[in-house]
């Protein structure tokens, strides 16, 4: 079973991505902030990270910028899930090694697009 960190300091955001991740065969692990998320990875890399951009503590492109420069860091499909839908946004998260950006709100089609698109599912 492919693993899914969801990365976001809404619960309610993570909750609607777990079920729908839950429901496409991912174990899913949680983390609501970039510094918790670099812990999470540590400990076990998962194999897709579903990424926000604002969150308290740590940033999503902070996050994403550390974890490339881990060891193993470079594996994870990281996938942007924010409100920022500007391309100077969306350029700076493909420059810092995410693989695709989706926009806030999404639902199951977008999510299984975007997943398919980059070869997860």
């Amino acid at each position: 079973m492919p693993s899914c960190l969801i990365v976001d300091d809404s619960k309610v955001v993570r909750m609607v991505a777990r079920k729908i991740l839950e429901d496409l065969k991912f174990g899913i692990t949680e983390a609501e902030d970039g510094k918790c998320a670099l812990d999470a990875c540590n400990e076990n890399m998962p194999d897709v990270i579903l990424l926000d951009w604002n969150m308290p503590v740590m940033n999503g492109i902070d996050f994403l910028r550390n974890l490339r420069q881990e060891q193993g860091g470079e594996e994870p499909v990281v996938i942007f899930c924010t409100t920022e839908n500007d391309m100077a946004h969306i350029r700076e998260a493909i420059s810092a090694g995410a693989n695709e950006y989706i926009m806030k709100p999404f639902d199951r089609a977008i999510i299984e697009a975007k997943f398919s698109q980059v070869g997860v599912l």
